[in-house]
């Protein structure tokens, strides 16, 4: 029975997440190859047509997988730079340096659903700030309608997407440069490497394990990506800012075609264990 005790104080947590994960994932599985509503108790079984259905030529799952595809490099190269630069600088203990930390880190703190109110007022064509900004700069050929036009509003949901997790980051970063030893830094400055050749050959290295997490992060992150795109852009204009979960959304909830829906679930689930094992197994190796 001591021997036991351990497993009795998890077994909950198990059950729980046995529950709420591993049998919705089964659902979903399973539902992907049936025609189901989304309502009904009905569910027959049609093998590999969803399936099939997606992944035609053409389909709109190409088009929102490259979306995606585009958000994820985007969004995770720039989110880690800007995150690794404002680190390395609040390192410094620069005078008010706490205030700025706390400004970069609220964007974190605010429901995704308001940072897609207050951009999608900012980026307005007529009265948002920006245009606003440029006009009165004299720069009314800069005005664009940001969210609006097809060539760069999958840009203008990155930079949103930018702003609301760059802090994240800088803060994972912050605490990684944290536990470098000064030692480190010394023995670098004794060699006579100057601020870059310090930054690209100690501290980047240094830093490779907390980067790949962040990598992993960012790759779930914009997979799952679905409340800014569904308050800003709805997936348009045409399909220009289409995500993976916003399809999956409008064909499950507006089109109650339950079984595609849990179909476009599941290859979500596969790539990302896929580019999630990709990026681990390349650390790995680069590790060696």
């Amino acid at each position: 029975m001591a021997k036991a005790r351990p497993y009795l104080f998890i077994l909950p947590l198990v059950v729980l997440s046995g529950f709420f994960i591993y049998y919705c994932i089964g659902f979903t599985v399973g539902t992907s190859f049936t025609d189901w509503d989304g309502l009904s108790h009905e569910m027959n079984f049609i093998g590999l047509k969803n399936y099939a259905k997606l992944l035609a030529p053409g389909a709109i799952f190409w088009t929102a997988l490259k979306n995606n595809l585009i958000f994820l490099v985007v969004t995770v190269l720039v989110q880690a730079g800007l995150g690794l630069v404002i680190a390395v600088i609040l390192k410094e203990r620069l005078p008010g340096s706490n205030f700025f930390k706390a400004v970069f880190f609220m964007p974190i703190a605010m429901a995704p659903v308001i940072i897609a109110a207050i951009f999608r007022i900012i980026m307005d064509p007529n009265v948002g700030a920006i245009n606003e900004t440029l006009r009165f700069l004299h720069l009314d050929f800069l005005a664009q309608q940001w969210l609006g036009n097809p060539t760069i509003a999958l840009y203008s949901i990155c930079a949103i997407n930018i702003f609301e997790w760059m802090g994240f980051s800088m803060i994972i970063y912050y605490a990684g440069l944290m536990s470098i030893p000064n030692d480190i830094y010394e023995a670098a400055k004794l060699d006579g490497c100057g601020f870059w050749n310090t930054l690209f050959r100690v501290t980047i290295p240094m830093l490779s394990g907390t980067t790949n997490t962040l990598i992993v992060l960012g790759i779930i992150g914009s997979l799952k990506t679905f409340d800014i795109v569904i308050q800003t852009t709805g997936g348009g204009p045409g399909r220009s800012t289409e995500f993976l979960n916003t399809y999956l959304y409008k064909v499950g909830i507006q089109q109650f075609n339950g079984g595609l829906s849990a179909a476009i679930g599941v290859m979500v689930l596969i790539i990302a264990v896929v580019l999630s094992i990709i990026q681990m197994a390349f650390s790995s190796r680069k590790d060696r």
